[in-house]
């Protein structure tokens, strides 16, 4: 089982190109964009839904039984 560290995600990253939908707040991944980056390569926006959604579930939402 893959359990999310919200310190492992601290570091900032942007998007360098467009990269279809994010599956926690379900908008779209546009270049430029500060995301988090999770260990099984899975990105989302980085922002208030990403931490609620941490809160709860500490595994990634494409990957919950890794």
């Amino acid at each position: 089982l893959l359990t999310i560290s919200l310190c492992a995600l601290s570091s900032e990253d942007v998007l360098s190109k467009d990269a279809g939908e994010c599956a926690i707040c379900l908008e779209e991944l546009q270049q430029g964009d500060t995301i988090a980056r999770l260990p099984c390569l899975c990105i989302y926006h980085k922002g208030q839904v990403f931490y609620e959604w941490f809160e709860v579930n500490r595994s990634c939402p494409e990957h919950p039984s890794d």
